[in-house]
């Protein structure tokens, strides 16, 4: 019996992705045979068959270097497999010429702009006219913060001057001292 390229991925997922099934227990659950489904899982590990989306996957550009993707592609590879089962995943690590590091970073940096556009942090040396004001008066705060310090600083010390050396204007009465 022939099957469809559809039908032969979807029961390839079922044995790799996540919640795998046995090719014994599909074999019982869909009437294909245990000993072809196991012959499609094989292929499927040693020839790139199993693709994202029931079809055949389209050869890489010849050529084209990581560095070479725009941010549209990378963006679109990192949501196209952020589903993917690990077999499924290697499938198009292999099929596009990548490697999981880069996806990595990919994903990172596809994170970082996500929260800067949604009013997050923005990128360094780029603040907005709020944050600037807002910057502006920790500064200020900072700045009088200190100067508050020293003062209260140099009164103590006059303090602990006078107390030392009898200092004849400090504000105690004498005749409560004795």
């Amino acid at each position: 019996m022939a099957y469809s390229v559809a039908f032969k991925a979807s029961m390839i997922r079922r044995m790799t992705g996540r919640g795998a099934v046995t090719a014994t227990a599909l074999a019982d659950e869909t009437g294909v045979s245990q000993g072809t489904l196991s012959r499609w899982k094989r292929e499927a590990s040693s020839v790139l068959y199993v693709a994202v989306d029931d079809k055949p996957a389209p050869p890489k550009e010849p050529g084209k270097r990581v560095q070479d993707w725009t941010p549209e592609e990378k963006f679109k590879a990192v949501m196209e497999t952020g589903e993917l089962s690990e077999a499924e995943l290697g499938a198009y690590l292999r099929r596009h010429g990548l490697h999981s590091a880069q996806l990595d970073t990919w994903r990172t940096e596809a994170h970082k702009a996500a929260v800067a556009a949604l009013g997050g942090a923005t990128p360094k040396g780029k603040r907005s006219p709020e944050q600037r004001e807002i910057r502006r008066l920790e500064r200020e705060v900072l700045r009088k913060d200190k100067a508050l310090a020293e003062t209260t600083a140099l009164l103590v010390l006059k303090k602990k001057f006078n107390a030392l050396f009898g200092d004849e204007d400090d504000d105690t009465n004498p005749r409560s001292d004795g």
